[in-house]
């Protein structure tokens, strides 16, 4: 019997495996096109800067190098998290991928005061700039390359629900606003003579690059303590199984969380109990069976049976047993 259960286990996770790692490859080619934008962007800005010698452009080229590291990384997570269950990780290894979103938070934020750091001295010392058209043209060029990219990836990431793809494509985009007040700093420069703009412009991009860095990180500590899954799909859950009522059928102690792309869910389902194993048995599978339906994501579903006329039925309605007066 030992053998058999560890046969059907190591089926289930090679089945799960493959899942898996077509779900990998899918969203493998979003993040190589990430890495192709930040080789290109980089080519592009550091050009930028090289003929103008802008302070600005210098920021912007600073943080294409952090995007390139930061898709890089994504790709790392991306394969570690989609690696089969095992025994130190039973529930499988879909965490990687807020790891890898909290890097890009800190990877913006670093990014962020690179560019006040450098643009701080020239508040006080102001440097002509040269050949403006030119740096303004190659910059353009690469602030579209980064938003088509990025629009990409955002909308494929929430499409496959992967916070991993979604992170680097708000990365980029981060890089497009940047990217945009520089040309705009460059710009006023330009009609104005006064040199002092563009090391301004440069910090103001700077905060609201920290900003959204700070909301990245932050998305990352929640999903990395065991969110429950979000409102809507939790709704949909909850409106069938409330529809089960009509068939004597209640539930209690609805446990959701999500790691990286899974969902998992737990209930327990308190039902007659004059019912027979097998009739509660086949009661739970058609339970799992229309959840797991709901969901374009992996879900791992787990029920447990209770005879609803048995007090002791509601001393496990939260993840803690209670004791019930009169025990």
């Amino acid at each position: 019997m030992r053998c058999d259960s560890l046969r059907w286990w190591s089926e289930f996770n090679k089945n799960d495996y493959f899942c898996s790692l077509m779900h990998s490859k899918s969203l493998n080619k979003y993040l190589y096109l990430s890495v192709g934008a930040a080789v290109v962007t980089i080519l592009l800005k550091s050009y930028a800067y090289h003929v103008t010698g802008s302070m600005g452009f210098l920021s912007d080229a600073l943080e294409s190098f952090v995007n390139l590291f930061a898709a890089l990384f994504a790709l790392l997570m991306l394969h570690l998290s989609r690696k089969p269950a095992d025994q130190e990780h039973e529930f499988g290894h879909g965490k990687a991928e807020y790891f890898s979103s909290a890097v890009e938070g800190a990877l913006i934020l670093i990014a962020a005061f690179t560019i006040i750091r450098s643009a701080a001295p020239r508040l006080v010392d102001p440097v002509p700039l040269e050949n403006i058209g030119t740096g303004l043209l190659f910059s353009l060029l690469a602030s579209l390359v980064n938003m088509a990219v990025g629009l990409i990836l955002i909308n494929n990431g929430r499409k496959k629900k992967s916070l991993l793809v979604e992170a680097d494509g708000r990365h980029l985009m981060t890089d497009v606003y940047t990217t945009v007040g520089v040309i705009l700093g460059i710009i006023m420069v330009q009609l104005t003579g006064w040199l002092i703009i563009d090391p301004i412009i440069s910090i103001l991009v700077a905060l609201n690059i920290i900003y959204s860095g700070y909301r990245l990180i932050i998305r990352s500590a929640r999903e990395l303590m065991d969110a429950s899954i979000p409102e809507d799909e939790l709704e949909r859950v909850t409106s069938y199984l409330d529809s089960l009522g009509e068939r004597e059928i209640v539930y209690h102690s609805l446990l959701t969380r999500m790691s990286g792309p899974r969902r998992f869910i737990s209930m327990h389902l308190l039902v007659p109990g004059e019912w027979s194993v097998k009739r509660g048995h086949d009661c739970a599978d058609e339970v799992e069976e229309a959840i797991i339906a709901m969901f374009r994501e992996p879900v791992t579903v787990s029920t447990h049976i209770e005879p609803v006329e048995d007090p002791a039925s509601m001393k496990d309605i939260g993840i803690d047993r209670i004791e019930i007066e009169g025990d």
